[in-house]
């Protein structure tokens, strides 16, 4: 009834690229039309980039980062980032404005948005393309989740992007 979907590590649902990052997650939550529209298989057989930054970003990284995204997604490679604030939202918006499919992973359950700000670009996720975490439903947004989802991102990324990041 939520559409969160539950895949364990042992399962023939999860997938191959997390089997390699050092402690990889024992179980994935997801949400989004993954099931009905294919969504699911097709951003693992796709390339997928991770496109990371700062949450406090320039005019000119923002930018960047959607455009990366833009151009990404148009090019047929899906955009895996966290949805925070500035270039991780930024270039998930690029992605979703050029009809590509966007993997958000939160540092949250999958049913909470964070930042609140962001409901439109969740939405857009959900519908599009996929939202992933590895905590359960109605996991707060607590700051020390943030780092740990990070190796989750990097995992699903063939290449690692960073668009603006403080020293």
């Amino acid at each position: 009834k939520s559409g969160i979907y539950f895949i364990h590590k042992a399962s023939s649902g999860y997938q191959s690229k997390l089997k390699y990052i050092p402690d990889m997650p024992h179980s994935l939550y997801l949400k989004g039309d993954v099931w009905q529209n294919n969504t699911y298989s097709a951003i693992f057989d796709m390339p997928s980039a991770a496109v990371v930054g700062s949450r406090k970003c320039s005019k000119y990284g923002y930018e960047s980062a959607y455009r990366i995204g833009y151009e990404l997604a148009a090019a047929g490679v899906s955009v895996v980032s966290g949805m925070a604030r500035g270039i991780d939202s930024a270039a998930l918006m690029g992605c979703v404005q050029a009809g590509g499919i966007p993997v958000a992973v939160l540092g949250c359950g999958v049913d909470v948005c964070y930042p609140p700000v962001n409901i439109n670009l969740y939405t857009d996720i959900s519908k599009k393309g996929v939202i992933m975490s590895e905590y359960p439903p109605k996991t707060a947004p607590l700051p020390g989740l943030f780092p740990e989802r990070n190796r989750i991102i990097s995992g699903l990324g063939d290449v690692l992007i960073v668009v603006e990041a403080g020293e």
